[in-house]
């Protein structure tokens, strides 16, 4: 295509790479370099498409109120205006924008609202977002589900043993909180578990392994990790310490108590439910996602538990710039444009062999790469 200006990915062979190779690769390193330094693209929130921002409002303002919403239920969209709740709609016209979101609005928005009697309203405008944690529509992939707005830090809350910890869903989290334009902080709840005489030796040995793994991998990743128990109260502190002045969202599967956090955090009363103890997760306690004022300053939402999470909007190229510590031993690979899959030469697969770069992450990396591109359908 004439108009197409994307550089040819260059497939080195014996040939080449002896012609040509360290001069193409001293050429992508410099470029690396660079970018490796530039850590704005985690930070910055202009990197999210102007397309799926919501357009200017060029409307008549004097009769219209500022709000932001709290929650979204069957019955409306709640919307918190100067400490009053309203029950609110979308107007005609909103509904009818074409967007590549699935819902128009979430939780975390601020709107305007035109208000009516009885606490109700009709929200006019929804204002530009500067963060937000989204993830890919569960079942065809083509559409955008947002799950907060305006939020400064994406708490990924995980467990050990009741949920076991699994570090799949952790580095996706990740990348969706630095693409959204916040900060990711994991938090690995119901540590208390790990010392407790009624669960089982042998399973307390494994998760004490697998959390240990962890710790390494993203001291490493340089993502901050509280360990946290609501029983001891080990971690709670630190955790309230973060959040204060900020607005926090808990994300992360069912029954891994982030109700419970957030209650040991607020003083709330969130429905907790019991662990289904057939399929050893849990019950899905928090149906909606729900924006919550912290008396210490800030805010925090609570969302529903999910069993999967597909980052919206990424591409292989850029799966490697989210992994730091893949993405500086990449430098030293024999090949430029190697992609740490299966080339001989790869620096990244003898750092993970070395205990250089963790497993987990690593596997992580493996399991994005492969998830991309593939095809999802409705079922």
């Amino acid at each position: 295509m004439e108009n197409d200006q994307r550089p040819n990915r260059w497939i080195g062979c014996e040939i080449e790479n002896h012609y040509f190779g360290e001069e193409r690769k001293n050429e992508k390193a410099a470029r690396k370099h660079a970018s490796a330094k530039d850590r704005s693209k985690y930070k910055k929130t202009d990197q999210r498409k102007e397309s799926n921002q919501p357009q200017e409002f060029k409307g008549d303002r004097s009769n219209l109120k500022r709000g932001r919403v709290i929650s979204i239920t069957s019955g409306g969209i709640i919307v918190n205006i100067d400490n009053a709740i309203y029950t609110c709609q979308l107007r005609g016209l909103l509904k009818k924008e074409k967007t590549q979101f699935k819902n128009l609005v979430t939780v975390g928005d601020h709107v305007l609202v035109e208000v009516s009697s009885n606490n109700e309203g009709s929200i006019a405008h929804i204002e530009q977002r500067r963060t937000v944690l989204s993830r890919a529509e569960n079942l065809s992939r083509r559409k955008e589900q947002l799950i907060a707005s305006n939020v400064d830090q994406v708490i990924i809350t995980v467990s050990v043993v009741s949920p076991p910890l699994k570090s799949s869903l952790i580095d996706r989290y990740i990348i969706a909180a630095q693409k959204g334009g916040m900060e990711p902080i994991i938090v690995v709840n119901k540590i208390d578990l790990l010392n407790s005489p009624d669960v089982d030796p042998q399973l307390i040995e494994q998760e004490k392994a697998v959390y240990k793994e962890v710790l390494k991998a993203y001291a490493q990743a340089g993502i901050p990790l509280i360990g946290a128990s609501t029983l001891t109260g080990e971690g709670i502190d630190l955790l309230r310490d973060r959040m204060q002045n900020k607005t926090s969202v808990f994300s992360g599967q069912s029954g891994v108590g982030k109700s419970s956090l957030i209650n040991e955090i607020t003083g709330g009363s969130l429905r907790i439910g019991d662990i289904v103890k057939k399929t050893n997760k849990g019950s899905h306690t928090t149906t909606v996602a729900n924006l919550l004022q912290l008396d210490s300053g800030g805010w925090c939402i609570d969302t529903p538990g999910i069993k999967s999470f597909g980052v919206w909007d990424l591409s292989k190229d850029e799966v490697e710039e989210y992994f730091p510590e893949i993405f500086t031993c990449g430098h030293n690979c024999r090949f430029p444009d190697c992609s740490h899959l299966h080339e001989e030469g790869c620096a990244v697969h003898d750092a993970v062999e070395n205990g250089d770069i963790s497993p987990l992450r690593y596997e992580s990396y493996l399991m994005l790469m492969q998830s991309i591109g593939e095809d999802h359908f409705r079922r």
